[in-house]
């Protein structure tokens, strides 16, 4: 009888050691929700669109996504730290949300590396350096004399204090030695828009965002950010070409709250993986200007932390202090 018992609870052992987790067996149940702190139409929801759109063919579920601009992401962000870990809330964030705002904000509501479960780095993106359509400026040379010739006349736009775009001019003025005057607003859609019309001088943009209104003729690229010429934009001479030593880009991750178990967020990692995989996909990103960046979930938690590190250094070099 007791060998007869030992039998069955070896069967059992057995059972439930091969058996995949509760979570990952029945993830997901109901329609995600995927939270963007930035307004529509900027870069990284374009792709957190397309990317969703096939992670939810394949998994059988809508991912549905919603903005919530508002302090350059600090809203949306805490919406998603506070939210229930249980891999129904989910988190489209660029950069700029992860690793300058804490720079920048000497108060958070969150910590990045704590509230935060890393799923994977998405997708990086170009930055280009646009201006009014007839605007003067061959190349971001002409930005710098100009303003050098008029210190403090012109002005930029961006998508709030701490944002890629407020960061990315900030270098930019630094290195240039020049004064340009930050216009912030609360969306980088809107930041560009008033560069179109008029309204402002330039700004800096991720590709995504303004490449329709530069094919369009209503944006002038005058400087692509990265240290090549961008393949999309092969006439538009790089930034540094003018300012030695500038360089900037940008990247989109998915996390989730705290706490979500690690068999969901494996899930939702390989579906990333197998999202951007797939070639309609991967040629839509690379259209917009962004190159695929799959990652795991600790090289996304390392990127994030050295990240950090690197922007509060560089944040004190060209004085960019915590407000």
């Amino acid at each position: 009888m007791l060998r007869q018992a030992r039998s069955v609870l070896v069967v059992i052992v057995f059972c439930v050691l091969s058996t995949p987790a509760v979570g990952q067996q029945t993830y997901p149940r109901k329609p995600i929700l995927m939270i963007v702190p930035l307004q529509a139409a900027s870069a990284v929801d374009n792709a957190a669109r397309i990317v969703a759109q096939k992670m939810a063919d394949n998994m059988g579920q809508p991912i549905v996504i919603e903005n919530q601009p508002g302090a350059a992401g600090l809203i949306g962000a805490e919406r998603v730290a506070r939210a229930a870990p249980d891999g129904y809330t989910l988190g489209g964030f660029n950069d700029s949300t992860m690793t300058m705002l804490p720079n920048v904000h000497a108060k958070m509501p969150w910590d990045i590396l704590k509230d935060f479960e890393p799923v994977s780095q998405v997708a990086s993106l170009e930055w280009a350096l646009v201006a009014v359509p007839n605007s003067p400026y061959r190349n971001s040379g002409d930005l710098v004399a100009a303003a050098k010739a008029r210190p403090g006349k012109l002005n930029y736009s961006s998508g709030g204090s701490g944002s890629p775009q407020h960061v990315a001019m900030e270098i930019f003025k630094s290195r240039a030695g020049v004064f340009i005057t930050h216009i912030p607003y609360r969306g980088a859609s809107a930041a560009a828009l008033d560069v179109a019309t008029g309204q402002v001088d330039a700004s800096f943009s991720g590709l995504p965002t303004v490449f329709t209104l530069i094919k369009g003729g209503k944006l002038k690229a005058i400087g692509i950010a990265s240290p090549k010429r961008s393949p999309v934009l092969p006439d538009v001479p790089t930034v540094a070409e003018f300012v030695p030593g500038f360089e900037f880009y940008s990247s989109f991750a998915l996390v989730a709250p705290a706490g979500t178990p690690k068999d969901i967020i494996a899930r939702l990692n390989a579906e990333v993986v197998k999202a951007v995989a797939a070639p309609e996909v991967r040629e839509k990103l690379v259209a917009q200007g962004f190159t695929v960046v799959a990652s795991s979930p600790e090289d996304l938690y390392k990127t994030t932390k050295d990240q950090l590190e690197r922007y509060g250094k560089l944040f004190k070099q060209v004085g960019l202090t915590p407000e």
